[in-house]
């Protein structure tokens, strides 16, 4: 419940700074990926409990491929929308397994050294693997339970978030 109140905060004060009024969770990642699977997976849960706003699941990706356009499709369609971005990310050992909720873009890519767009008005991460070799096959070798637990966990606080939300939206008079 405190990932929901702590995300419940930061939309607020987006909303409030930007004047924007819905939000959209934007997943990032690559279903072809161990490591690069969280914000898949974290879509493809949003999905399955019918979970507001999404772009990013396990049979539609966005990743380094569609990004780009993706970010453009966000300036046209959702301009009016909070994004809340989702992606691994690479730590030390000791953070493995850490998820961190903040304002903010994030940079995807940037730990397998991939110059993408930074996108997000608040950013989910989740330490998927350390190491200080950034390369690719870091993510191969990705523990699935590691990603599995932190998607769970993500959805979960997202999920109470939007508990909040419905709480707090005032009734229409009718």
């Amino acid at each position: 419940m405190m990932f929901g109140r702590q995300l419940e905060g930061f939309v607020n004060q987006v909303r409030e700074e930007r004047g924007k009024k819905n939000v959209l969770f934007l997943c990032i990642g690559s279903d072809r990926s161990t490591g690069d699977s969280l914000g898949p997976l974290v879509g493809y849960k949003l999905e399955r409990k019918g979970t507001g706003k999404l772009l990013g699941t396990l049979k539609k990706p966005v990743h380094a491929v569609n990004l780009e356009e993706t970010v453009s499709r966000i300036g046209t369609e959702y301009q009016d929308s909070v994004v809340v971005a989702v992606d691994a990310s690479i730590g030390r050992h000791e953070h493995v397994g850490y998820i961190t909720v903040g304002l903010g873009a994030l940079k995807p890519g940037l730990g397998v050294r991939k110059n993408l767009s930074a996108v997000g008005d608040i950013f989910i991460t989740g330490i998927v693997g350390s190491g200080s070799s950034l390369e690719p096959l870091l993510l191969q070798n990705t523990r699935l339970s590691v990603v599995m637990e932190m998607a769970d966990c993500i959805c979960e606080g997202i999920c109470a978030y939007c508990l909040l939300e419905e709480e707090n939206r005032p009734e229409e008079e009718g």
